[in-house]
């Protein structure tokens, strides 16, 4: 088994005690993202739907670097504030990913980190060639 951190500065960096993602041999899990502009640290100004974005953007940029995309990942679990927001995680995600679309989970919360609305995490699958 080969363990590889994953980090680029063009997603957020870590606010804790965690790293951007994991890569073991050809199976990538994503930590957490928030809408946080990596530039900036700060959550990204605007609707629900800015915030989701961002969010699609931060994961993306980790995929990317950890030799990937969006559409390699085969798990994805959406984090809201507000269960309502759900139909916007729909219509957006339809912008990011092509079918076959993930496995995903979409769990209503108290409350997120930096007071975000949205996180999202997930996992993805290389292809053999890229590990």
């Amino acid at each position: 088994m080969s363990k590889e951190i994953i980090s680029t500065p063009l997603a957020p960096q870590a606010i804790g005690t965690y790293s951007q993602a994991v890569k073991v041999d050809n199976t990538v899990y994503l930590s957490g993202q928030i809408p946080l502009d990596p530039q900036t640290m700060q959550i990204v100004d605007g609707d629900i739907g800015r915030q989701i974005r961002r969010v699609f953007d931060n994961l993306q940029a980790v995929a990317e670097a950890a030799g990937g995309s969006l559409n390699d990942i085969v798990k994805l679990n959406v984090f809201l504030t507000d269960l309502s927001d759900f139909p916007i995680v729909n219509e957006i995600m339809a912008e990011y990913f092509q079918q076959p679309y993930p496995a995903r989970a979409a769990i209503g919360v108290a409350a997120l980190p930096k007071a975000a609305s949205v996180e999202m995490d997930g996992i993805l699958v290389l292809p053999n060639e890229y590990y």
